[in-house]
């Protein structure tokens, strides 16, 4: 189990407390700094994904942690599913994800909906596809969060997770982690107003598991994984699972 790293440290509250709070806090400057930070690079990343899950053809798919609903948008556009259930802890990023589903005209097709995705609300094998981006290492549990994930999973159903991962080959591996602990954060700050938010976002990377031992603890929650993909020098990883 990956070490525990939480937004606030002055703030006695569990990590799934803190993670809606500082949400909250960023949702009005999360899209912004999202991209601005990234480069926008991290658009590519959730085309990636989408071109995986084109082949499966789902009908219903879950996206958790779906923030400002970029993927969830995204995948009804351009999979033509019948539903698509955008999940996420932060009422201020769901405000925020409405208001992009209502622009874009896809009320019919997104649902979004509140919730803890370590005790979601939905039936067993419920979804055809599972997708989460940047979500899964902020779960208070993560084998809670993805044997949840593979209840409501179908059988042969097919989860894609976009996450943090850390680069390994040098001058990339050191140049990113100098943005990521010195610049990244004071921009952070400075836009957002919110200095945790940006400082968390490292730390959290620099304990979480990836590569080989994420995909281990995808087996272990009930996931057969299929292969997973460094993209961008390393900076994040696409892990493709099935259901046993």
């Amino acid at each position: 189990m990956n070490k525990t790293v939480k937004p606030y440290k002055d703030i006695e509250a569990g990590k799934k407390e803190q993670v809606e709070k500082m949400f909250d806090n960023i949702s009005h400057k999360y899209d912004f700094l999202n991209h601005l930070l990234s480069m926008g690079i991290d658009r590519g990343w959730r085309k990636k994904i989408i071109r995986y899950l084109a082949e499966y053809r789902p009908e219903k798919i879950l996206d958790i942690a779906t923030g400002t609903g970029d993927l969830a948008i995204l995948e009804a556009m351009k999979l033509q599913p019948e539903e698509v259930v955008g999940f996420d802890l932060s009422q201020g990023m769901l405000d925020i994800a409405a208001e992009k589903v209502r622009k874009k005209g896809l009320e019919k097709i997104i649902r979004l909906q509140k919730g803890d995705a370590e005790n979601m609300p939905f039936d067993d094998n419920r979804f055809d596809a599972i997708t989460v981006a940047f979500g899964v290492r902020n779960f208070e549990n993560l084998e809670k969060g993805l044997r949840e994930m593979s209840r409501v999973l179908r059988p042969g159903g097919i989860t894609a997770i976009l996450e943090f991962s850390q680069p390994e080959k040098t001058p990339f591996k050191q140049l990113y982690w100098f943005y990521s602990k010195n610049i990244l954060p004071f921009l952070g700050k400075v836009i957002s107003g919110d200095a945790s938010a940006y400082t968390y976002l490292p730390e959290s990377i620099s304990v979480f598991p990836y590569g080989n031992a994420m995909m281990q603890i995808l087996r272990e929650s009930g996931f057969e994984p299929l292969r997973f993909e460094p993209v961008t020098f390393g900076i994040a990883t696409i892990y493709l699972a099935t259901k046993k």
